[in-house]
């Protein structure tokens, strides 16, 4: 039974926000008999858990919050958590302005697994008036001396009294150094509310920088687009690089193919060498050894457009004259025919 309304319990947890501190009366029945941190240690009382209080403005609420919580919940092994958050007023007060209103703080603690009970405007100090009315068993945060409202430790007599029961900071994460980054990166915030439609006046930003800004944006937006068109161009170009040698490789492929081709038709012992020798061979056969014409063919005859030219008369050998010798050579060649031709005739 005990185990079911345990599960049934963490259920709630675990799905439900938890309570505000006035939706429930802290007036338990049996006796509240303070506790030592050991007896807390073993479980003890069995009928009813130790009731732990953990304070703190939890602006911004961080994980380092969380972890301070989820430490002072694991303190014991059966706790009820209650986290009491200050209102504005004393948080301007003796602190210092918040991002957050107190209702969004609230609301935030609400939402954490770890926390049993939320007790709104909760005192800056703790008096025993206090801690008897919530029967409070212990208080946890870290040990680290908070000096406000004019006093050194504002947990000093919570220490003395033995109920201070100490948690660890979280290193590198607290709301002041979240505020720290907004201040310094500032000007990189206001140009992305004003580019998501916030007005200047709502970001208290005077006109000049609102121009300024929007400018900057404008020219943000630019550079995006040169740089698109960058990783564009370079797909493109890694595109294309891809296809050339795609071409280059299939162009060096064809080209082998043409030259071996080439090779066997036109190389050393190619068949176009072949071919040419064969047809050489026939032409020089040929030219050494003409066929003749054939015996039987018929005899030319005459056309009869063109009559047989009539015979010349006989050259009368004795009478004729030599024509003049056109050089010395011709002239001593033409003396020595005529001097033969008196010898025939004597």
């Amino acid at each position: 039974m005990d185990s079911l309304y345990f599960s049934v319990s963490l259920l709630q947890t675990l799905t439900e926000p938890a309570i505000f501190a006035q939706e429930t009366s802290c007036d338990c029945r049996a006796p509240h008999e303070k506790l030592t941190i050991a007896q807390a240690r073993r479980g003890t009382p069995v009928d009813r858990p130790v009731r732990v209080y953990a304070d703190g403005i939890f602006d911004l609420f961080h994980s380092g919050h969380a972890r301070a919580l989820m430490q002072a919940k694991n303190l014991f092994p059966n706790t009820y958590l209650i986290v009491g958050v200050c209102s504005d007023e004393l948080t301007h007060k003796y602190k210092g302005f918040t991002v957050m209103t107190e209702i969004e703080r609230y609301e935030a603690l609400r939402h954490c697994r770890y926390v049993d009970e939320v007790l709104r405007d909760a005192p800056w100090t703790l008096t025993p008036d206090f801690l008897e009315k919530h029967k409070i068993d212990f208080v946890a945060h870290d040990d680290i001396p908070y000096s406000s409202a004019g006093t050194e430790d504002v947990y000093k007599h919570i220490k003395e009294a033995g109920m201070f029961v100490p948690t660890q900071r979280t290193e590198g994460i607290s709301t002041s150094d979240i505020i720290t980054r907004i201040v310094r990166d500032y000007d990189v915030y206001a140009r992305r509310n004003l580019q998501r439609g916030y007005t200047a006046k709502e970001l208290n930003v005077s006109y000049i920088n609102e121009k300024k800004y929007r400018l900057q944006n404008q020219v943000d937006r630019m550079k995006e687009k040169v740089r698109t068109v960058e990783e564009k161009s370079k797909h493109f170009v890694y595109r294309v690089e891809e296809k050339s040698h795609d071409l280059i490789q299939k162009w060096e492929e064809k080209s082998r193919e043409f030259i071996g081709n080439f090779l066997e038709l036109f190389g050393p012992d190619g068949t176009w060498k072949q071919v040419f020798q064969e047809r050489s061979g026939r032409m020089l056969s040929y030219a050494l050894s003409p066929r003749e014409s054939p015996c039987n063919s018929p005899p030319r005859e005459l056309s009869p457009l063109r009559s047989p030219s009539p015979p010349s008369p006989p050259t009368r050998w004795h009478n004729a004259r030599p024509s003049p010798p056109t050089s010395p050579k011709g002239a001593s060649a033409s003396i020595s025919s005529m001097s033969e031709g008196d010898e025939d005739e004597k």
